[in-house]
């Protein structure tokens, strides 16, 4: 009995021991979720005392704490996917939200920021008494019903809000300059194209690149050409200076590489840089100071093309023009917001539009690097021009209606004195629908160096250099025009037709005559069509083709074409 009772007595014992160190094991993992009063705590001497009580005790003691654990574990599990929901919530409202700013317009977009548009919409949700779960299902069908209507309204403001994107963008561009360091700390703005034109050409061209006017084939060609070209980039540089006498002042220098070739193989692709214009101003609120070379003031317009930039388009063919040394003043008459009246008169270079003389006994080395005074140069004055130019708004577009004069004194030696003049007219009207209309018509005489007279200002009957031979100043008449068709901000097409025609009585005064260029030449024509794309401001892409139809004295109209694909990048 006694030893039964010991071997009972040895049994429980290690028994409440195994129960004691199980608790003990447990306790740490408890305590997270179970205050330390809520565990009752023995002695081995109890424990010891009643070994099958303080055991049973123990087991249930274990298992209530075991069973609170998994509670705890449970409201653990569930307030995790709880917030789960919420945040999955939040997301579908922030991308509700994120579409909502993408599909309103950039003003919209500047006004409102994606926290408070965030705020805004969440607001109404928090500020109710509703429980969470109501709050996410009122957020989502919020959320939904703002898309559909998003989705219903898009396709009525898509066209308006891309234009508006698009010109934006392009405000944009022109602002965000990198400024351009200069010894002084006055700013310069760099600017320029990188213009690449590839051409294809049938017939047969003065130039293959820039054509202005069509020969006939001599015998054995291929009759056609192809080529491509980078000559036509250009650089500018905008100088921004101090304010002079309440003046502000401002300097422009614009080349490019259309200066001619090296005489070296492949020459062709080494274009020489040439100076176009480089201007310096004055500008008050309504008068302004010019001085520099720049394009003829008192016939400013020219079409519109990208294969004709070293060149402007109709160049021969019935379009005025030339980069000139000039000082001119400008005055503007305001009448009202809608309406001004410009004024420009001033002196320029009289250039006559032949080759730079080369005086007899000098080499070919001084003739290009020395200057010699040319018929202009050598009458002792100045050239005088004059414009008068209204501007009006028609259809939120500048209306520009301009009638220029030209006056030029010429000395070709031994007393031969020409008088070469002009009068001329310029448009630009602006129509519905993305339509307008520009041209400009001339009349006048020894107009050569404003490439008037297909660029010749007089013919001679013999040598020029001989005092026998005489000088007939060569009348010309012509103009061009060019209809304009703008569908979008993006794209532009353009149509154009010019032409210069000569007096064919001058042209017959002397039936062998000489001149700077072909004597021969009697009328030359032309006309392009063209279409230009720009997916961004500073990148476009254009393909135009043209025609040249020249005529000769003794034969008969002659034509040629060409097709040019353009690109180019602006910065």
């Amino acid at each position: 009995m006694n030893r039964r009772r010991l071997r009972f007595n040895f049994t429980g014992s290690a028994a409440a021991i195994a129960a004691l160190a199980l608790a003990q094991a447990w306790t740490p993992l408890l305590s997270a979720q179970v205050t330390a009063n809520d565990v009752p705590t023995q002695s081995a001497e109890t424990l010891r005392q009643s070994p099958d009580q303080n055991v049973s005790d123990a087991i249930r003691e274990l298992r209530e704490q075991v069973r609170e654990l998994q509670e705890a574990v449970s409201d653990l599990r569930a307030d995790n996917q709880q917030s789960r929901s919420e945040n999955q919530a939040l997301r579908h409202e922030l991308a509700a939200i994120h579409e909502e700013i993408k599909s309103a317009s950039p003003t919209q977009r500047h006004g409102l920021s994606l926290v408070e548009a965030a705020e805004a919409i969440a607001r109404p949700v928090v500020s109710s008494g509703r429980s969470p779960d109501a709050q996410i299902a009122a957020s989502e069908n919020q959320a939904s019903e703002q898309n559909q209507n998003n989705d219903q309204k898009g396709s009525q403001r898509s066209a308006t809000l891309e234009e508006e994107y698009q010109l934006l963008s392009g405000k944009v561009d022109d602002q965000y300059q990198t400024k351009v360091e200069s010894a002084s700390k006055y700013r310069v703005r760099l600017s320029g194209i990188v213009l690449m034109n590839l051409v294809s050409n049938y017939g047969t061209t003065d130039s293959i690149d820039l054509p202005t006017v069509a020969y006939p084939s001599s015998p054995g060609s291929s009759g056609g050409s192809f080529g491509a070209t980078l000559r036509q980039s250009e650089i500018g540089l905008e100088a921004f200076g101090p304010m002079v006498a309440g003046a502000k002042t401002k300097a422009d220098l614009q080349l490019d590489l259309a200066g001619g070739f090296p005489s070296v193989p492949n020459g062709a692709t080494s274009g020489l840089m040439r100076l176009r214009t480089a201007t310096m101003r004055l500008d008050w609120t309504n008068t302004s100071v010019v001085v520099g070379q720049d394009q003829i003031f008192f016939s400013p317009s020219s079409p519109t093309s990208f294969a004709s930039l070293a060149v402007p388009a109709l160049s021969a063919a019935g379009n005025l023009w030339g980069w000139l040394p000039q000082v001119r003043i400008e005055h503007r008459i305001n009448f009202g917001d809608e309406s001004n009246l410009l004024l420009q008169a001033g002196l320029l270079d009289p250039l006559t539009g032949e080759a730079p003389a080369t005086p007899s006994g000098s080499t070919s080395a001084a003739a290009g690097y020395y200057r010699f005074a040319g018929p202009g140069e050598a009458s002792r004055q100045p050239a005088y021009a004059a414009r008068v130019a209204w501007t009006r708004n028609v259809f939120g577009e500048p209306l520009h209606i301009g009638v220029g004069s030209f006056y030029s004194r010429q000395d070709y030696g031994f007393g031969r004195m020409v008088d070469g003049w002009g009068a001329m007219s310029d448009l630009e009207l602006p129509l519905r629908h993305g339509f307008s209309l520009s041209g400009k018509l001339y009349r006048g005489k020894a107009l050569g160096g404003l490439y008037g007279g297909i660029g010749r200002s007089v013919l001679f009957s013999g040598d020029p250099a001989l005092a026998t031979t005489q000088v007939q100043p060569l009348n010309t008449v012509g103009g061009w025009a060019q209809l304009k068709y703008r569908p979008a901000n993006k794209w532009e097409f353009n149509a154009a037709f010019g032409m210069d025609n000569p007096f064919a009585s001058d042209l017959k005064y002397f039936p062998y005559a000489q001149a700077y260029g072909d004597p021969e030449l009697a009328k030359n024509q032309g006309s392009f069509a063209n279409m230009i794309y720009r997916p961004r401001s500073d990148l476009l892409f254009s393909a135009e083709y043209r025609h040249l139809t020249t005529s000769t004295i003794n034969q008969g109209p002659t034509s040629a074409g060409q097709l040019n694909l353009s690109m180019g990048v602006l910065f």
